[in-house]
């Protein structure tokens, strides 16, 4: 197959996948609410449990393991046998098991502290309950970032400083040359899990660093290296990452202004008495898909035009073109990008740029 078929191919069935799996996942959520089985379960946790603390934490893991269960054919075949169909990763079903099993830790954890607060602030202000609880959703997304350099990442990665001296001492160059202060730099065993490439620039404070996949680490050059993390820097440059607080606050704020200002005749459609209720739980996740899907594309276009000026500022600090274009070539190559998707498609998923579209502005520089 023509790699650019392929790549094409490949996308297709993504895209795809990314719409069944929301339809799917909506109507899972409609009928656990509608049909009376989140009433049910937390019914019959509450006959089981021996007080009210426990159930929340009985109910979301009940949840999520019942969801995990009726998603595991879609899942395994989007994250495992496609992947292995299109020769982009390597890995190990015992491995891609054990990943599932600590990323659904990590979520189950990180839904009960944020649902813990939602209905402890629900009970103790119903007022102005929504602008509180998004104000510690901010504020708990921002810990989470700094935390996910130094707590999440090596669960799932083999983390070690940058063994290439001389690439090393080139990155920290160009931070110093921006201005921008880091820990230092690390690469990870990206190719145990797949072959796609990727680099970062994550944390904040004493927790910011450069990481490099060994994908991209052995297979791009110095200048195709150093131009990628240019374009990462940019964006802590032209102060991306604060703006992107800012609307990320906004937006947590509209969605719980939205389910606090209308959930009165949501809960009557489903017929449960009260938001607080934890079988109305289900009730709050459809609120934020429909948001997502009301507010995503407007949020990606708002990304894309971010990742045009880091590309921009990119090009500027390193004045090397002709890597710029070779990286993204090298990129779409192994990543198996769709390099020039339909308007609509690239309305609803993409948060960056095509890569003709970056390359395209390179040539223009």
């Amino acid at each position: 197959m023509v790699l650019n078929e392929k790549a094409k191919k490949y996308s297709n069935i993504k895209y795809f996948l990314a719409f069944f799996n929301s339809g799917y996942m909506f109507l899972l959520l409609f009928l656990f609410a509608g049909f009376g089985y989140s009433k049910a379960l937390a019914m019959a946790l509450r006959g089981a449990l021996p007080g009210e603390l426990f159930l929340l934490p009985a109910f979301l893991l009940s949840t999520l393991v019942i969801y995990a269960i009726l998603d595991f054919p879609l899942n395994f075949y989007r994250s495992f046998l496609l992947e292995h169909q299109f020769g982009l990763t390597n890995q190990k079903i015992g491995d891609w098991l054990k990943d599932q099993a600590k990323a659904g830790i990590i979520s189950f954890v990180i839904l009960l502290i944020l649902f813990s607060a939602f209905y402890y602030v629900l009970k103790i202000s119903p007022l102005y309950w929504w602008l509180i609880i998004s104000i510690f959703w901010v504020f708990f997304n921002l810990v989470l970032a700094k935390l996910v350099p130094v707590v999440i990442i090596p669960l799932f990665f083999k983390y070690k400083k940058l063994s290439d001296e001389a690439l090393r001492s080139r990155i920290m160059g160009l931070a110093d040359k921006i201005k921008i202060k880091i820990l230092d730099c690390y690469e990870i065993d990206f190719s145990k899990k797949t072959l796609k490439a990727n680099a970062a620039f994550v944390g904040w404070g004493n927790t910011r660093r450069v990481i490099l996949a060994d994908t991209l680490k052995d297979k791009f050059t110095y200048d195709e290296i150093e131009v990628v993390l240019a374009h990462e820097f940019a964006h802590y440059k032209l102060k991306h990452l604060i703006k992107l607080v800012v609307i990320n606050s906004l937006a947590s704020v509209a969605a719980f202004y939205l389910i606090y200002a209308t959930n009165s005749y949501a809960l009557r459609f489903f017929g449960f008495s009260s938001l607080s209720d934890i079988a109305a739980f289900p009730l709050v996740i459809i609120y934020f898909m429909l948001f997502g899907l009301l507010t995503g594309p407007l949020e990606n276009l708002l990304s894309r035009i971010m990742e045009t000026n880091a590309d921009k500022m990119a090009l500027s600090v390193t004045g090397n073109k002709e890597a710029f274009i070779s990286a993204m070539d090298k990129l779409a190559t192994q990543n198996l990008a769709d390099r020039s998707p339909h308007p609509v498609i690239k309305f609803f998923f993409f948060d960056h740029p095509p890569i003709d579209e970056r390359i395209n502005m390179a040539k223009s520089q």
